[in-house]
């Protein structure tokens, strides 16, 4: 059994990696209680698909649909987050981010995100509300 062992500089390249795309889920986070939909949006790819469920209506938006739902909600200043994981694997990367108090609401999203041109974008989420689905 052989074990590789990464070297100093690989280390810090994967911590900025996870920085990165930290600054691309703060583009999403920190515009969610205000309900800015217009500051949400740089995270997305054009691309992008957002599909969860709410009181059992289903929803399967465009980044630029969710945008416009943003963007019409109530703000939520008690909203509350922690981003609790980050994954990568050279350009492509995955993250779960747990909300309270999103409009009344718990969620749990996941993101897909890829690294385009040396930017992290969000490719996809979907989301769980829990007991509101």
């Amino acid at each position: 059994m052989t074990t590789t062992l990464t070297t100093h500089e690989e280390d810090v390249a994967t911590f900025q990696e996870y920085d990165a795309i930290k600054k691309t889920l703060h583009l999403y986070i920190d515009n969610a209680g205000p309900s800015n939909g217009a500051g949400m949006r740089p995270a997305f790819f054009d691309h992008a698909r957002i599909v969860g469920e709410i009181g059992g209506s289903f929803y399967n938006m465009t980044a630029d649909e969710f945008e416009g739902v943003i963007s019409s909600d109530n703000a939520s200043p008690e909203v509350e987050y922690h981003i609790a994981s980050i994954d990568v694997s050279g350009n492509a990367g995955a993250a779960k981010v747990e909300f309270l108090n999103w409009g009344g609401h718990r969620f749990t999203d996941f993101f897909v995100l890829y690294k385009h041109e040396g930017v992290w974008k969000i490719s996809g989420k979907v989301y769980d509300s829990h007991s509101r689905s």
